[in-house]
């Protein structure tokens, strides 16, 4: 495995980290994660020298911290450092935050634990937070001992980056970052920025939630048999993340255990700046392809659902998203009606606003659903 230094600590990570965010489920339940197959997963990876976990209050609905608690079991503690986040959008105040804290920690089975971020923030979030006097609050919990490093996950503009960056000695952040968003959010802006602070820059959605690493349509297959080589389409968005120096940790959310084998080689032929010329061009044309068919956002992180009307959004984001890359095939049309149910459909959708309030990503749903609405179910 291969190891960088993680911001100013004298410490190093390895360069792949696990997110906990998309175990194998049972039933297509994300509440039931399949529990011996999960714990086989993570504990493969720790073995073979990844030290970087990353969970949330609500992955899995509730369920990813109690998982990860049980396969930290048995030695696994001491191979790895923890992270996870405070359901910030919960926080009504600091008794919030010590509940929070305090049921996360018994659900992980730790005293403490090592980083604890402020999840999902944004202008609003932020300043409530500060109102609420967060900072003050967590370096209260670092001297308890029950946090060792506060850092923030981020889902906003970089100019609200680099203000939160500037209002505390963070040891990290988190970002969204891979070849399709180098301009999104906080950015490659964002990353070169935190680094330079000193933060260790933890980035989330290398694959774009997997969609990097899907079969892509024709035109950018012809791309990818042309210069493409022997890297999966997968190992070209991590080495493309991992390309970047001010990158500390790049987390993949790993499904399956061939997913995390193959990630896990990926990480130890990574390198910064190990790319070329050539290698840079051919993921610029790949990008310009993407936007070119339309490419869609949406990681699948399943914030926005339950839709209060029933409406399948990520399902419907992603077969939308298909389409278009697919040009316009009407096989995809198909695909909508075996896997959209009538009590799940585009139209049911009453504008209500409520899913964007929930997206990390600040997606336009209601945009597309509306298009979702026009390109499947007009002629029914």
């Amino acid at each position: 495995m291969k190891y960088r230094r993680f911001g100013r600590l004298n410490w190093e990570v390895s360069a792949l980290g696990f997110g906990v965010m998309r175990l194998p489920t049972l039933e297509g339940d994300e509440g039931k994660i399949n529990e011996p197959n999960a714990i086989k997963m993570i504990r493969y990876a720790l073995d073979n020298g990844v030290n970087y976990v990353d969970t949330a209050y609500p992955y899995h609905r509730g369920n990813s911290e109690i998982l990860l608690g049980e396969t930290l079991q048995e030695g696994y503690r001491e191979k790895v450092k923890v992270a996870t986040k405070m359901p910030t959008w919960l926080v009504k105040s600091q008794e919030d935050m010590d509940k929070f804290l305090d049921e996360q920690l018994h659900k992980l089975k730790l005293d403490y634990v090592d980083f604890y971020l402020l999840h999902g923030l944004e202008h609003k979030r932020w300043q409530l937070l500060k109102k609420l006097n967060v900072l003050e609050w967590g370096d209260r919990q670092i001297a308890n001992g029950k946090i060792n490093h506060l850092g923030f996950s981020f889902h906003d503009e970089y100019s609200v980056f680099k203000e939160i960056v500037d209002s505390y000695e963070w040891t990290l952040c988190q970002i969204q970052y891979n070849y399709m968003d180098a301009k999104y959010q906080a950015g490659t802006k964002g990353l070169k920025y935190a680094a330079s602070k000193g933060l260790a820059v933890v980035v989330m959605e290398p694959i774009a939630g997997g969609r990097l690493a899907i079969n892509p349509p024709e035109e950018i297959q012809k791309i990818w048999r042309e210069d493409g080589g022997e890297r999966t389409p997968a190992e070209w968005a991590l080495q493309w993340v991992w390309n970047h120096p001010e990158v500390s940790v790049a987390l993949s959310g790993m499904s399956t255990m061939d997913q995390v084998i193959e990630n896990v080689q990926s990480a130890n032929r990574s390198k910064p700046s190990i790319f070329s010329k050539k290698d840079l061009n051919f993921i610029n044309r790949i990008q310009r392809k993407y936007k070119e068919l339309g490419f869609v956002g949406c990681t699948s992180c399943k914030y926005c659902l339950p839709c209060p009307e029933g409406v399948d959004i990520p399902q419907i984001l992603a077969l939308y998203n298909e389409y278009f890359a697919e040009e316009r095939n009407n096989e995809v049309k198909k695909k909508y009606w075996q896997y959209i149910t009538p009590e799940s459909q585009a139209k049911r959708c009453m504008k209500c606003g409520k899913c964007e309030e929930l997206c990390p990503q600040q997606l336009p749903i209601r945009k597309i659903l509306n298009g979702a609405t026009w390109v499947f179910e007009q002629a029914v």
